[in-house]
């Protein structure tokens, strides 16, 4: 084709085949994962980093582990 733009599409979609048609296929994505990683990285930007690990895994399970804390 000589339309540069259109030659560049069909190129993205051809070498992301296997993906998007497993997506088809499955109906499958990594959303919740994207979702999870993004609010665990608020979680660490809004601390502004920690000492341990352990404290940042607190944090974690404190924030996302939707605890109910009323007795």
């Amino acid at each position: 084709s000589k339309n540069r733009y259109l030659a560049k599409v069909a190129k993205m979609l051809i070498a992301h085949q296997d993906g998007l048609l497993a997506y088809v296929k499955h109906r499958v994505t990594n959303a919740a994962a994207e979702s999870l990683n993004s609010m665990i990285q608020e979680i660490k930007t809004i601390d502004r980093g920690f000492r341990r690990f352990a404290n940042f895994r607190i944090a974690i399970l404190f924030f996302l582990g939707k605890l109910d804390l009323n007795p």
